[in-house]
């Protein structure tokens, strides 16, 4: 990631808002326990079944403090206690989790323990409708307690838990045998019953056995669900009505004119059967209609020439510089479609990972046009499910100084979940898409009838 391209402002704004378009905090899960108690499952856990666009997981472990040279040989030599508060920067992470829930931007340090160092590289997270924060110290700090809307205490057998963390701590943080059971002895039990334990009390929840309390996890799961419900933060796809005609689409949602032509190049690029050269000759001459329909969206201004007849010809001009953004990996198949309509613009990537079953979007990379401010930006995905990478690229966008208003984004294919998430979250964005499908399969997140995986089907990959 270039230095360049990463601003710290600490500012944006919220990409959750209410049907009526105000503006609310995000929900924050704190959940606590034991070193091994299973925490990070149970989290885990909960975001699989919450099902909705858009959680963060944040990680206690993030914020050791930097430990000077004489520490970091005590630490070396399993002489360090780790899980005394005072091991914790809780300052900044007081701080980081404040802005989490203001949907502003953070930089989440990484920890390395074998080094026993923060790492030069760090994770960027945007504000969520849901964030959940595990530690063992998750519910010490009563600053960090107030932050939360619901408090959650993994309770776990002593022994499961030495057991478990004499495996993590052997395989993952390159430790032997003698060194974790001294650690464990001289720090880690004394620190759980002084410092970890005590904080049961602040807990709204208590599960025992962790990840095996199913009934206590679900129960937990439902309570979520029904307060996002009533902030009105779980939008359905059932809920809005919307066909392929374009109606009830929110007002900056361009939806391509349904002709015979676009629906046969739909019918070759969804068919299952269509060879893979068809499927990346169709989806290019997709690309370039639905930039043609974008740039149709920008300021043209009359522009006189003269023809080889030496006539003078009274036309039109664009005076916007253009960009392309594409979301790595499906959106880089409409770059060649961008190209054959704007020639030699300027291309920047963004890689957005999403979690295999909860869709949970993670930045890892940005590489964008230095003067991406100045200009109109065609940002580019192949599919909008629940939209959840989208407003993350979005607000990668407005962190550059990108004005909401000069963001375009193109797709082949959307759902409605999608687009009233986006439009509520970012109103002056306007999204061209060339059909609308109705659902996102549950199980799969995939959009239905959809086009299946496009990136696979595109690259030949699976």
């Amino acid at each position: 990631m270039s230095k360049n391209n990463v601003f710290l402002r600490g500012e944006g704004r919220s990409p959750w808002y209410r049907l009526d378009g105000s503006k609310f905090d995000c929900y924050l899960v704190g959940v606590a326990g034991g070193s091994a108690s299973g925490k990070t499952s149970v989290a885990v856990r909960i975001i699989e079944n919450l099902n909705v666009p858009w959680v963060v997981l944040l990680s206690m472990d993030s914020f050791y403090n930097v430990l000077s040279p004489e520490k970091k040989i005590d630490a070396q030599n399993n002489n360090f206690n780790f899980d005394h508060p005072d091991a914790f920067d809780f300052n900044l992470l007081l701080d980081t989790l404040k802005n989490l829930k203001e949907g502003k931007r953070v930089e989440v340090p990484i920890y390395d323990f074998v080094t026993h160092s923060r790492l030069p590289q760090k994770n960027t997270l945007y504000g969520a409708n849901v964030v959940i924060f595990e530690g063992i110290l998750a519910l010490y700090d009563q600053r960090i307690i107030d932050l939360m809307d619901l408090k959650v205490f993994v309770d776990t057998d002593s022994d499961i838990r030495l057991i478990r963390r004499l495996k993590r701590d052997i395989s993952e943080r390159g430790r032997d045998l003698n060194g974790v059971i001294q650690q464990y002895e001289n720090f880690v039990k004394p620190a759980f019953d002084q410092y970890i334990q005590p904080t049961v009390k602040n807990a709204d929840v208590i599960v025992p056995r962790g990840l095996d309390n199913l009934v206590a996890i679900d129960l937990i799961t439902k309570h979520i669900q029904r307060q996002l419900h009533e902030r009105q933060f779980n939008f359905r796809w059932d809920l809005v009505k919307i066909d392929c005609n374009g109606k009830e689409i929110p007002e900056n949602v361009i939806v391509l004119d349904q002709t015979p032509q676009l629906k046969g190049i739909h019918t070759i690029i969804r068919d299952r059967n269509t060879q893979r050269d068809d499927f990346i000759f169709y989806s290019e001459r997709l690309a370039a209609i639905v930039v043609e329909r974008a740039l149709s969206e920008l300021m043209f201004i009359e522009h006189e020439i003269i023809t080889p007849l030496d006539i003078p010809y009274l036309g039109k001009k664009c005076i916007e510089q253009i960009c392309g953004v594409s979301i790595l990996r499906a959106g880089s198949t409409m770059e060649t479609g961008l190209r054959r309509v704007v020639k030699d613009t300027l291309i920047g990537k963004i890689l957005i990972q999403s979690h295999p079953k909860t869709g949970e979007p993670s930045l890892h990379f940005i590489n964008l046009p230095n003067n991406i401010c100045e200009c109109y930006v065609l940002l580019m995905d192949a599919q909008i499910a629940t939209g959840a990478a989208a407003l993350m690229a979005i607000r990668v966008l407005l962190d550059h100084d990108v004005p909401e208003a000069k963001i375009i984004f193109l797709t082949f294919l959307a759902t409605p979940l999608g687009l009233h998430v986006i439009s509520k979250a970012f109103p002056k964005v306007k999204i061209c898409t060339s059909m609308i499908d109705p659902k996102i399969n549950d199980e799969t997140l995939f959009i239905e009838p959809g086009m299946g995986n496009f990136g696979d089907r595109y690259y030949g990959t699976s």
